[in-house]
């Protein structure tokens, strides 16, 4: 994967937090915003832009995939130690593991193939716009795939505990996007 030229890997981080600012000031203009989530969005455009590094508190597993974590932080403006605390708790740092119910490697991304072609939707099969097991089996790819597809569910659900609450297994509620931040705080 080519490197940012480093006068552009700052790029994405400062795009991101001018976005979350103008979202905040446009909930906030609006009345939308309550005193408690403008903190919260706050927090979160702290957390997004506070880490241009993964932590070192990171086991093994997760530290022999610092270089695509913090590429692909870079290139979607999410803290890498928010990817780390993902990887940790969706596949430890196993890049070949399958779930039960068909998710696949480092990222557990629901594939439009095998187990995952059962679940059925509204409009048919619902990963039909998903890649594939075999694409998702390259750890890059994974990674790459997971890290945009997390962006843009922050982006869509506007924080960070719903788009994991999104991201993750259904019927869980916040119990999944708990552990994640509960793992994120542990190793940060």
């Amino acid at each position: 994967m080519k490197a940012l030229h480093p006068k552009h890997a700052i790029l994405p981080a400062i795009l991101t937090a001018a976005t979350a600012l103008i979202l905040l000031s446009m909930k906030v203009n609006s009345g939308y915003a309550s005193s408690k989530s403008v903190a919260n969005h706050i927090d979160e455009i702290k957390l997004i832009n506070q880490a241009q590094s993964l932590s070192s508190k990171f086991p093994e597993e997760i530290q022999y995939w610092k270089t695509l974590i913090e590429e692909n932080a870079q290139v979607t403006g999410l803290d890498p130690n928010l990817i780390g605390a993902l990887i940790l708790q969706e596949s430890g740092g196993q890049s070949q593991i399958m779930s039960t119910s068909g998710a696949v490697g480092l990222m557990q991304v629901m594939p439009r193939d095998g187990i995952a072609n059962q679940f059925m939707c509204i409009n048919g099969p619902c990963f039909k716009d998903r890649p594939t097991i075999a694409e998702l089996k390259d750890p890059d790819f994974n990674i790459q795939y997971g890290t945009r597809y997390l962006s843009g569910l922050i982006n869509k659900t506007g924080n960070i505990r719903d788009a994991l609450k999104t991201y993750g297994p259904a019927g869980v509620d916040y119990y999944y996007a708990d552990i994640v931040l509960t793992l994120l705080d542990q190793y940060e």
